[in-house]
């Protein structure tokens, strides 16, 4: 039986077995989850690697009916851990094992599909508390995106958003060739393990509108590009108005976030 890739759910079928290998190898057990699961396996190059690591109980999550018999086929060990599902809808506290109500710790790893990665992170970091370890491979401008620093150009909304809550890490590059069908571009291989801040210390939903207001028109300064919110005389008055949203680090919009809400704060 043969999976054929489907342009349509973005598949490359992953075929360098020692570029699988090296991706399994990536899961450190990083915060003490005992579970893993796969997005999009395919015909299962990656999970066969995942499945030979005693430490995790694997789970794949797959869209592709011909991908889920194919896998129900060739690894019986799976069975009753396969979950025919799209993840990007499915509710989260169904994930990993389709368990109403779970809290539980999993990491996830994948080959993901490039037009839905990025929405993949953004669920990554709804579910931040419950997943401790991601360890991907996305579109190499994606992945370089998320793992740059500030005063990088590639620096952006999901780099501050994600670096907020997670150690990033770019792992390597891989080459188109190794993939069926070759996609046009080469892709990146990221880690991902969340690091020990539980509270920003402002608040979240204000900081991710700021974030997002800033990159908006990267080219101006924060002055510029906050107009939209309204900015109270505290955070006009701060030096950081003065700079570009690339040139903020975490730390420093989070403390923006803070002179963006003092001011309403201490009226109410």
């Amino acid at each position: 039986m043969y999976v054929k890739p489907k342009k349509e759910l973005g598949q490359h079928f992953l075929k360098d077995l020692s570029i699988a290998q090296r991706i399994a190898e990536l899961l450190t057990g990083h915060g003490e989850y005992k579970k893993v699961l796969e997005i999009g396996p395919g015909m299962g190059v990656l999970t066969q690697f995942i499945l030979q690591d005693t430490r995790f109980e694997t789970y794949v999550i797959e869209i592709d009916r011909e991908s889920v018999d194919y896998l129900k086929l060739n690894f019986p060990v799976l069975e009753g851990h396969i979950l025919p599902a799209d993840f990007l809808n499915i509710r989260p506290d169904l994930l990993p094992t389709k368990q109403p109500d779970s809290t539980e710790s999993f990491a996830i790893i994948g080959n993901f599909p490039y037009n839905i990665s990025t929405q993949i992170l953004f669920k990554v970091l709804d579910m931040r508390d419950r997943v401790p370890e991601v360890v991907g491979m996305f579109q190499r401008e994606v992945a370089q995106r998320v793992a740059s620093g500030p005063g990088n150009k590639d620096y952006g909304i999901l780099s501050v958003l994600l670096q907020a809550w997670y150690d990033i890490k770019y792992e390597f590059t891989v080459d188109p060739t190794v993939f069926n069908p070759p996609p046009k571009v080469f892709s990146g291989v990221l880690s991902l393990r969340r690091n020990a801040t539980t509270d920003l210390g402002c608040d979240v939903r204000k900081f991710t509108q700021v974030v997002k207001h800033g990159f908006s028109q990267r080219r101006k300064t924060l002055r510029n590009a906050l107009k939209p919110l309204n900015p109270p005389e505290a955070a006009l008055a701060s030096p950081f108005m003065d700079k570009r949203a690339e040139q903020l680090s975490v730390a420093q919009f989070v403390e923006l976030t803070k002179l963006m809400t003092e001011e309403r704060e201490e009226r109410e």
